[in-house]
């Protein structure tokens, strides 16, 4: 079988194909990543959704009009043309949905390396590298499955309950998270619910909600329907739907009440309202985690705030495990055909996609 290069319309997100492509080949610096495997969650699906706007679709360039939709997993270097990295280093990182990426490795150490190709520099760092197995302090060969699902959201997770821990829940009593089952929104959970201050109330769907409930994560959980529930003082809602009429009722709801609107993903990314709409209550706030994570390592240095990850990630890890189903496929039918599920919301909660590629 040839390379595998899945592209996706830039204007309409159901139109995906696959290009002919050929094998890159490294020069001098340079190094070829051979794609092994990786994971499509609704965060995938963010990416595509805000690639415009938040240059994702910059990381792998296609040709006008066409985008390669970032996706997480693991790769292995092919080839090498760089004095300090050798062929068949195995890594986690940012990757297309392709089989092989050309790379300029840089900043190289016993942990990884990042990708400091010309096109990538400006893009935000977190995204830029690549963590070697053999030294990773998370990785575990028998959770690669989670480690391809839930790694990249849970550094964002991660992140989301930091900072609401530390501005003091802005001052709320109560987080209410919506698409409460996603994955980003239940590890974001599973760590809020580890502190005290805030009660925490799962906002989903009415098929999922037996779901969500049997976590024993969220203190409560209510359907889209029972928005009228929700406290109405000292409230923050930590938006992981991006579902513009949700927003516009729990505004509507709280009004003031509202302590914080926390703007994260987009899994109702069909359902987003037309910005510029004025809202009761205070503005929603993008959360960005390259902007946190900036943050946190000027704070704490970036040993440190890896440490920090790193500890909060394995008891996750074991307790994901006990539910996570994971869903393997290989090939570029699996791909388009999972990618597609993805997109229209059509793979359970409980379900990690994973997909490996043929050469």
């Amino acid at each position: 079988m040839g390379e595998v290069d899945f592209l996706i319309s830039r204007s309409d997100l159901h139109d995906v194909r696959f290009a002919d492509a050929e094998l890159p080949e490294a020069g001098g610096g340079e190094a070829v990543l051979a794609v092994e495997s990786f994971g499509l969650t609704a965060n995938n699906i963010t990416y595509a959704v805000f690639g415009e706007a938040m240059n994702y679709w910059d990381f792998f360039p296609a040709e006008d009009g066409w985008g390669r939709m970032p996706v997480w997993g693991f790769a292995s270097v092919s080839e090498s043309k760089h004095a300090e990295l050798e062929e068949g280093t195995r890594v986690y990182g940012y990757l297309p949905p392709s089989n092989h990426l050309l790379i300029v490795p840089d900043r190289l150490d016993e942990y990884g390396f990042i990708d400091a190709a010309p096109h990538r520099a400006p893009l935000p760092s977190a995204y830029q590298g690549y963590r070697r197995t053999d030294t990773d302090p998370i990785y575990d060969a028998d959770r690669e499955d989670e480690q391809i699902i839930f790694w990249p959201l849970f550094y964002t997770s991660f992140l989301i309950d930091d900072e609401i821990v530390d501005e003091k829940f802005f001052g709320a009593d109560t987080v209410a998270l919506s698409s409460a089952s996603s994955k980003t929104a239940l590890i974001a959970a599973f760590l809020l619910a580890q502190r005290q201050g805030a009660d925490l109330i799962g906002l989903t769907s009415a098929g999922n909600k037996e779901f969500v409930a049997g976590l024993k994560i969220y203190d409560e959980v209510l359907t889209y329907d029972e928005v009228g529930s929700l406290p109405r003082e000292k409230l923050v809602y930590a938006d992981f739907s991006g579902n513009g009429d949700l927003r516009a009722e729990i505004h509507e709801h709280a009004g003031d009440g509202l302590a914080h609107d926390m703007v994260i993903g987009a899994t109702h990314h069909d359902e987003m309202a037309a910005g510029g709409q004025k809202l009761p209550g205070p503005s929603p706030k993008f959360f960005f985690a390259p902007d946190r994570i900036r943050k946190r390592g000027e704070d704490w240095g970036t040993p440190e705030l890896e440490k920090r990850v790193a500890a909060a990630w394995h008891p996750f890890a074991e307790w994901s495990g006990d539910w996570l189903e994971p869903r393997h496929g290989s090939g570029s039918e699996d791909l388009k055909n999972t990618y597609l599920e993805v997109l229209d919301g059509d793979i359970g909660p409980e379900i990690g996609p994973v997909i490996s590629l043929d050469r």
